[in-house]
């Protein structure tokens, strides 16, 4: 029976999930799937980029680890497409590749003073905040003013971090140097700025409903973005969403003003014009908008200002492009047609295939990464008349060609003796597990040389 040796470049929820999904179809051929993630640790975002404080999502890791631990899928962590292994290296080892590398940089904010000192990415800071062991341990927090520029669920984790106290946090895994920072904080207000209207916001009901739950925060919201137009109003009539966030802004209008220590003020119908300042960040300009009659907004020429001294934009994520690989700039994904690769031409890439956000933007929940799998698999099963012919298949070449290039490779049972020496840490804590953040400790720790 034919053999496909696959190799999945991206260890986080589209990589794995592409895996199973392959694993679990009908077809006329074994499957060998290798699957390669550049941090030693597998699960993607779903570690690295959702906020210690929300353990529902985190447990789509449960689900994630299942599939790995079924013994079929063998992981190699710690190895960097493009630097570790070419592409040219794939094609001598496996039949066909997919690319599940996400998306992980800021969307540009095209304003001007965006790149004065004071203005950061969200993808930075909550990089930071979760432990990834590629960015710096510290980072300054030393505004007693934010602004957060957008209405998504990353803006809302952004902002809820910034405002919520640290001692706060302590249950969950967050990392001793985050805690530390967060603990010395000089926030008073986080300010969070969304283009368009209260109804047409991109974060779910419960993400907003956590932040009314903020110990010694109060949350303030400001009674001229409540004058709601006919779009808004058939919105919270036909949407059991918008209905939810309705009643949730609803409540917070009727609250006395506060005596917390810190406040999260929402804006809307605010488009950013222009971060202000000289040698550092000084306030956030931006217009005010109006609902135009058609589910948009129109400006109004009318400009205010808030006084800031940092400014995080959360306007959504952007790809990576990847060596070798057909790479579109102005969405920040690799062009394809439900997921099988395309070049410059709209020709198909044989043997290279896209999942997850790098397939088709960083938009989405868990459920359309899954359905997308489903499609790009569904191809690739297709498409067996295309594959490549590898001239080193067997599966201990791979393993091979890593150990004479000197790569410390991490595998799944490195894996699981790092899950357990994190959950150690915890334990006298009291806490589910106490992140490991620098790489080389990583490695040590999971290939036993610690």
């Amino acid at each position: 029976m034919t053999k496909l040796r696959l190799a999945i470049v991206g260890a986080g929820p589209a990589g794995i999930y592409a895996a199973d999904i392959l694993l679990k179809t009908e077809r006329n051929f074994d499957v060998s799937i290798d699957l390669f993630e550049q941090l030693p640790a597998p699960y993607g975002l779903v570690r690295y980029g959702v906020a210690p404080d929300h353990p529902r999502i985190k447990g789509i890791i449960t689900a994630l680890r299942e599939v790995l631990d079924t013994g079929r899928i063998r992981l190699f962590g710690n190895v960097l497409y493009g630097r570790d292994i070419t592409l040219d290296d794939l094609k001598k080892h496996y039949n066909a590749v997919i690319f599940s590398t996400g998306a992980v940089r800021d969307a540009d904010l095209d304003i001007p003073g965006i790149d004065l000192p004071g203005s950061y990415g969200a993808a930075d800071f909550v990089s930071w905040y979760d432990g990834h062991p590629d960015v710096s341990r510290e980072w300054p927090l030393t505004a007693k003013e934010v602004a957060v520029v957008g209405n998504g669920n990353v803006a809302l984790d952004v902002a809820r971090m910034l405002a919520k106290h640290a001692d706060d946090l302590l249950p969950t895994e967050i990392p001793d140097n985050v805690y530390q920072a967060l603990k010395g904080s000089a926030v008073t207000d986080v300010h969070v700025f969304g283009r368009r209207g209260p109804m047409q916001v991109k974060f779910t009901p419960l993400e907003l409903r956590e932040l009314g739950e903020l110990p010694d925060v109060d949350m303030v919201v400001y009674e001229e973005d409540f004058d709601y137009d006919e779009a808004s109003r058939a919105a919270i009539a036909t949407n059991k969403q918008v209905f939810v966030i309705d009643k949730v802004f609803t409540k917070w209008r009727a609250r006395e003003a506060g005596t917390a220590s810190r406040r999260l003020h929402l804006h809307f119908y605010a488009k950013p014009v222009e971060i202000v300042g000289h040698d550092a960040v000084e306030a956030f300009r931006y217009e005010r908008t109006a609902p135009d009659a058609e589910g948009g907004v129109r400006g109004t020429g009318e400009i205010r200002e808030v006084a800031v001294q940092a400014v995080y934009r959360a306007v959504g994520y952007f790809g990576s492009p990847l060596d070798g690989i057909p790479f579109d700039e102005k969405r920040g994904v690799i062009p394809n047609r439900e997921g099988q690769v395309l070049d410059d031409h709209d020709q198909l890439v044989h043997g290279v295939y896209a999942t997850g956000w790098i397939k088709r933007g960083p938009v989405g929940l868990i459920g359309h990464t899954k359905s997308d799998a489903m499609e790009t698999v569904r191809h690739l099963v297709n498409d067996q008349a295309d594959w490549w012919t590898p001239a080193h298949p067997d599966e201990a070449s791979i393993v091979a060609l890593l150990e004479s290039r000197g790569i410390e490779y991490t595998n799944l049972g490195g894996w699981h003796s790092l899950d357990e020496f994190e959950k150690a840490l915890g334990e006298p804590l009291g806490r589910a597990r106490v992140k490991v953040v620098p790489r080389d400790e990583m490695v040590a720790v999971s290939r036993g040389t610690d």
